[in-house]
């Protein structure tokens, strides 16, 4: 079956919320595991735990960090500027660093004076993807690991008016992200999901303080990757930051559509938590979802219609085996009483609407009538399909429409007729027999 994931992005996306999310629709935390552990990284650990939010119980993963590597990611205090009421959520990820230039040194009080980078490695996007390649991944989430960083690395260039190759990560962040990224595409081709629904994200207002200094929310990369790859926007009214940039870069990267089905069935549902608290829960649901639209599908169908009341039974019943011939969906008369009380049939039409002259021109060319109406009408229509059944009674052709899951079987007439006439049976008797058989036959086929 081709599975859809639908990310419902209604208090943002973060990496790792999207984690989460997919590990809780049963993504294998083994398999994720090995994975991570293959990568030539260190400085953290990965805990899987379960929280609530809003009463909601959510899978959270979490990227531990050693002191070392230790940042402002989940500190709101520094987020906002506060120096006291500290809460443990997330916040913008500081994993840019931009490439220092004999202008950019000269300057006092440059912002990265006040946060001490003495000790951490800088990485290329380049070194980034090495680390990456370099871990037993499939071929698959390696591809698609390389591709969020490469979104991401552009949107950060753009950003800093620098070239992806000047642009360098900070180790503090970098973990952060390539651990995020990574279990993001393993838990991605883990589960087969080839399709991805992103309507839109939704996201904060305001400003939020990085290392740079203080940034407006969309924060620049998040603006720059929703510009290049066409992410719908909804701003609330709430002041923060609930798209990263690497949830920006992940959402960019998985997107196939941003419509849901008009009618699917959800299989099953996963809750992946963040570490904002907001009036709103933080958390990212995640459905795969099968489509179901084609059950009852909806379409344009033409009836053609005209009154006569001056043609032999026997020109009538010509047109009606002309009209099938043709292409007519169907074809029927009904007695009607015309204008000074005369007794007169209505010939009704129904066909596509690449038909239409084909039937006209056959009603013209052999009936006596001088108009006909066309009505444009909406339907909706069982998925249906013909298959040849071999049964005790022989082959016959038999119609299966499915509806919510179940399907019903009708033998056509043609088929029940011919077993009719050579078995000697009824038709009332053949065509249970048929229909009988047909079900038992095409379940053993499933």
């Amino acid at each position: 079956m081709n599975k859809t994931l639908y990310l419902e992005c209604g208090s943002g996306i973060s990496g790792d919320m999207t984690v989460a999310a997919l590990l809780d629709l049963g993504a294998d935390e083994t398999v994720l595991r090995n994975a991570l552990e293959s990568l030539n990284l260190e400085g953290y650990q990965i805990a899987v735990t379960r929280v609530k939010k809003s009463g909601i119980d959510a899978c959270d993963f979490a990227v531990l960090l050693d002191e070392i590597h230790e940042n402002h990611d989940h500190d709101m205090a520094y987020l906002h500027g506060r120096k006291e009421g500290s809460e443990h959520v997330q916040t913008h990820e500081n994993h840019f660093h931009e490439e220092h230039t004999p202008e950019n040194h000269s300057h006092e009080g440059h912002a990265h004076e006040n946060h001490s980078h003495k000790g951490h490695i800088h990485r290329t996007l380049k070194e980034i993807e090495a680390i990456i390649s370099g871990g037993n991944l499939t071929e698959r989430a390696n591809q698609l690991a390389i591709r969020i960083f490469t979104i991401l690395a552009e949107a950060e260039a753009k950003a800093h008016g620098l070239s992806v190759s000047e642009v360098h990560f900070h180790e503090v962040g970098a973990v952060d992200s390539i651990v995020d990224i990574v279990a993001v595409s393993v838990c991605i081709d883990n589960l087969g999901i080839t399709d991805v629904v992103v309507q839109k994200l939704y996201e904060g207002r305001g400003c939020i303080h990085c290392q740079h200094g203080v940034i407006p929310v969309p924060v620049p990369a998040v603006v720059n990757i929703a510009e290049a790859y066409e992410l719908p926007l909804h701003i609330v009214e709430e002041e923060g930051e609930f798209v990263t940039p690497t949830g920006a870069a992940i959402a960019a990267a998985l997107r196939t559509s941003s419509r849901l089905p008009e009618q699917f069935r959800i299989l099953c549902t996963g809750i992946g938590a963040g570490k904002r608290k907001y009036s709103r829960p933080s958390i990212l649901r995640a459905m795969l979802i099968e489509d179901q639209t084609n059950e009852q599908r909806k379409d344009a169908i033409y009836k053609l219609e005209t009154n006569i009341d001056d043609c032999t039974g026997e020109n009538l019943g010509y047109v009606m085996e002309r009209l099938f011939e043709a292409g007519a969906r169907d074809v029927h008369y009904l007695p009607v009483y015309m204008k000074k009380n005369r007794p007169a049939y209505q010939l009704n039409v129904i066909c596509c609407k690449e038909d239409i002259s084909k039937m006209e021109e056959i009603i013209f060319q052999n009936t006596t009538t001088i108009g006909v109406r066309r009505i444009q009408m909406e339907r909706t229509i069982l998925e249906r399909e013909i298959r040849t059944v071999h049964t005790s009674l022989g082959e016959v052709s038999v119609k299966i429409c499915s509806l919510g899951g179940t399907r019903r079987i009708y033998p056509e007439y043609e088929s029940v007729a011919m077993a009719c006439r050579e078995s000697g049976m009824s038709y009332t008797e053949a065509y249970a027999r048929i229909a009988e058989e047909c079900r038992s036959i095409l379940g053993e086929m499933e």
